[in-house]
């Protein structure tokens, strides 16, 4: 809820009143990424680094128990980042180095976020070191890409498909060999290297291939391998199913189809008034959009307002946004009911 707010406080220009919202909070971890996020560029850094340095201490001094519970457990990535943001880049791969090699940190999030750091600063050798040892199948990705940027794809591609051959667990290094191809222009070769993974439950890499045609402009090939999907598939997936459809229609260019579509799914679908309104504003039928987000009781919070500041109206959606205390009052009235046994299915916010 206080997320909602604070974002919307934000955007409407108020950042005061959104970092006041956020900090009573900020020992969770989705509110600590949050405050970071909605400072980036606005001269907050040394205010957020003060808010995150004794979160992020008693991260590292954790053990034992207490690290499978701490919270947040994003305090020690989340300084490096800001720390990076902040032109302190050597303070960040000194701090967060040192953590990893202690083991002092609660997450492997943590070991990611050190090892992207080292591969947005072409930290080589230290990545090889990373990404080559026993945390290969975290950190080998980034060990790939800084190969590539250093001009050597063809080792990068090489070290990925040995891993790929010879792994216990493959799957998790299929997907930076798919964004290699692809960056290659090898977007067929991509697609048959995610394929394999196309009917796991865990592990899965379609969705991933989707967005990677997409990107590509490749919109009719991710409407035809959406559409080869089995009808079990679509059965066990019914919303994703559809809002990716509806989507792909809509980037294609093909709103009335999309429309069309969309009167096709059941309308309890989830989702489904957002992906129509998401259509209908694409064309220009802002009224419409509005008016079918209006109709939906189901909608979260925050999708109408964010549809107004969309269209420049920041002042007409601050006027209609819940205060936070009417939002703590409906969480309470619908856990309430939750717990009586006759909660809602989809939360409204």
């Amino acid at each position: 809820m206080c997320y909602d707010f604070a974002k919307l406080l934000a955007k409407a220009g108020r950042l005061d009143e959104a970092i006041t919202v956020l900090t009573p909070h900020l020992d969770r971890e989705w509110i600590l990424s949050t405050l970071v996020e909605l400072t980036a560029g606005q001269g907050r850094d040394e205010q957020v680094l003060q808010l995150i340095a004794p979160r992020a201490q008693r991260a590292r001094n954790a053990r034992g128990e207490e690290r499978w519970s701490f919270s947040p457990s994003n305090a020690q990535d989340l300084q490096a980042q800001v720390l990076e943001r902040s032109g302190r880049v050597d303070e960040a791969v000194r701090i967060l180095g040192a953590d990893i090699a202690a083991g002092h940190i609660v997450v492997q999030n943590t070991l990611i976020a050190y090892a992207e750091l080292l591969w947005r600063h072409g930290r080589l050798e230290e990545l090889r070191l990373l990404g080559t040892g026993e945390r290969a199948g975290d950190t080998l990705a980034y060990y790939a890409r800084a190969l590539e940027d250093d001009g050597q794809a063809d080792e990068a591609e090489a070290v990925l498909r040995r891993y790929i051959a010879a792994a216990e667990h493959p799957d998790r290094f299929r997907w930076p060999l798919i964004e290699l191809l692809a960056r290659q222009g090898r977007i067929e070769e991509a697609v048959e290297v995610g394929r394999p993974t196309f009917d796991y439950h865990d592990a899965c890499l379609f969705e991933g291939v989707i967005h990677l045609l997409h990107e590509a402009g490749w919109l009719d090939d991710a409407l035809a391998l959406l559409d080869a999907r089995s009808a079990e598939f679509v059965e066990e997936h019914p919303s994703w199913f559809s809002s990716n459809r509806i989507w792909l229609l809509g980037e294609a260019g093909r709103h009335e189809e999309a429309l069309a579509y969309a009167e096709t799914v059941p309308p309890d679908t989830y989702g489904l008034t957002v992906d129509k309104a998401r259509i209908l504003e694409e064309l220009g039928r802002l009224e419409e959009a509005l008016t079918l987000l209006r109709t939906d009781t189901e909608l979260r919070s925050s999708e109408m307002p964010e549809f107004l500041i969309r269209q420049g109206r920041a002042a007409e959606a601050l006027a209609g946004m819940p205060s936070l205390a009417e939002l703590h009052a409906a969480r309470r009235r619908r856990d309430a009911a939750m717990y009586a046994g006759r909660g809602p299915s989809n939360p409204s916010f």
